[in-house]
Order: C-alpha cells, then structure tokens, then sequence
C-alpha cells in the first residue's frame, strides 16, 4: 500500500462527505492504493455515523472512535499504529487542508527521500489577532529551541515515511511537535512544502486561545527532555550548586559581619533579626533539595537503564 491518510476529527459531520469525495478523487485520479483513517475523538455530532456509512460503502476508509475527547495527540497515535502505507500523511477534516497536496507530499518523500515534510501555510485565512500573530510568535519560539527551520510546526498537513510514525510517541500536546520529536528519534531528513490553506467552510474552530500557552509549555519540556534526560544531575545539580553558593556565601557574610561587631564591641542586630538570614538559608535549602532531585533522576535512569540490560541478555540467551 502506497498512502495511509490519517484524519483525527471532532465534530466535523459537515465537512466529512465533501472531504471524503475529495480525497477519492484525487486518490482515483493518481492511481494510488491507499487507506483512509479516520479518527472520531469524542465527536457529539453525526460524525461517527457518516464514517460508518462511508465504510460499509467503501473498503478503503476505517474508522475509530473514542468513548470521550481525548486530544489530537492520542488520534494521531492512535492513527500512526494503524497505518499500513508506505507514506503516512496528515490532515485535519475541516477542509481547511487541501488534498490536492497529496500527491507532491508523497513523491518528495519517496523520490526526493525526507524522512518527514512538513506544510507550511504561507497564506492564511485565519484571523490576524487570534491565530496568525500567536502562531508567528510560537513558530518562532520552536525553531529556536528546535534548531528546525520550519515555518509552520503546527500545520496539520504532513507527510512522513511509515517508520517515522512506528517509532515517536506522540502524547500530550505533543502533536504540535512531532517534527522535533522526529528529529530526536535520528530523522533529519525534514523538508517543508508550501501548501494551500484554504478558509473553513463549515462550523468552527475547536481550539481556544489556551493552545498557545500548552504549547509553549510542552516546548519547554521538550526542551528539557532533549538536553537533560539522560543526566538530569546536570541541570539540577547545575541549580543547586548556583543556589547552594548564594546561601552559603551570604550566610559566611551575614556571620562575618556579626563576629567583626562582637569582637569590636559594636552594637548591632541580632542575626535572627535580619530578613537576608532567611533568604540565606532558604537558598541554600534550595540548592540541597536541587542536589537530591539530580541524584533521585540518576538512581531512576540508572535503575531503567540495568532492567534494560538485562531484557536485551535475557532475549539473546
């Protein structure tokens, strides 16, 4: 099988019919053999019982429904263990994304060999103060911690060869970065494409405002997941020590300070009475608490890595 098209969805019983007459069409036109996934995650609508209806008539669309919403991320994973095809491609379901795309999207990453690439919508038609200027601010902010020069993380339409999917883990939010979750998987090969955005026809929009802020924050954990997973010593330790330091060499000034006054018989505070006491102490109780958090990271990657030498000698005997 050449293509699976994985197509999480929620709420979209409008736009499904004309999407799927779409897709066959382009589908038809190039020959391809393929699959069309399509992922109801918790849709309160009619949206289950037209994939239903598009399956029984159709042997090339599938279907999965979740109980409840669960999230783009966990369709899409659920999607990527699906897919049979040689090229898996995303798009949303909102007729936003266009199938027309496929074909190219296909040949690069078979002729042209890139692990992934990526849409890019150059031209939006989305509101200029809700979604393109946070969007711009977001894309900016992944490609610096990333290192990816890509212009639209978040774009829904994209293509990737069949291992690339067997072997991320999408979870979370975590959907907004599969590009760079694939990049630490060892994929480099990332191209972009210019692709077609088009306005939304039917209904609206299914995320708020608070998308941009889950989105940075999960940028944050993968930032730290990639640099500090294997040795979280090095970035808690790194704290504590900076804390550990401040503390101590207050409180050695504090202390100082208090013994020049007695030996001299200057009248002065008590050192209990000084608020830059506790600041001391505390700092330094923060940089000990640092210390441990970095060595309880390194008994848990050290135990994780002994239970995984011993079920790799456990399979070769």
């Amino acid at each position: 099988m050449q293509i699976s098209l994985v197509i999480p969805l929620l709420n979209e019983a409008e736009s499904l019919p004309e999407l799927y007459r779409w897709i066959t069409e382009v589908m038809q036109k190039e020959g391809f053999t393929y699959e069309i996934i399509f992922l109801d995650d918790g849709s309160t609508d009619k949206s289950w019982d037209i994939i239903r209806q598009l399956a029984q008539k159709d042997p090339h669309v599938k279907g999965v429904k979740f109980r409840r919403n669960y999230g783009k991320s966990q369709a899409l994973h659920a999607g990527f263990k699906m897919a049979k095809g040689e090229v898996v491609i995303t798009m949303d379901a909102d007729l936003q994304d266009n199938p027309e795309e496929i074909p190219e999207l296909y040949h690069m990453i078979v002729d042209e060999n890139y692990d992934l690439v990526s849409g890019w919508k150059k031209i939006r038609y989305d509101s200029k103060i809700k979604k393109n200027l946070p969007s711009k601010l977001f894309n900016w902010a992944a490609r610096k911690v990333s290192g990816l020069q890509l212009h639209d993380f978040n774009c829904g339409l994209k293509a990737y060869k069949n291992q690339v999917v067997k072997d991320i883990n999408v979870y979370g939010e975590m959907h907004r970065y599969i590009p760079f979750l694939a990049k630490n998987k060892g994929y480099t090969h990332i191209g972009e494409k210019i692709v077609q955005h088009q306005a939304r026809k039917y209904g609206e929009t299914k995320f708020g405002s608070d998308r941009f802020i889950k989105g940075v924050l999960d940028l944050i954990t993968l930032w730290f997941l990639t640099r500090f997973s294997k040795r979280p010593m090095h970035f808690f330790g790194s704290l504590g020590l900076i804390m550990f330091i401040i503390g101590g060499l207050s409180t050695f000034i504090i202390l100082t300070k208090k013994a020049y006054h007695l030996f001299y018989h200057i009248p002065a505070h008590l050192v209990t009475d000084r608020p830059w006491f506790y600041i001391a102490v505390a700092a330094m109780l923060m940089g000990i608490q640092f210390f441990l958090a970095g060595f309880i990271g390194e008994m848990i990657l050290q135990n994780n890595r002994q239970v995984h030498f011993y079920e790799i000698e456990t399979k070769t005997d």
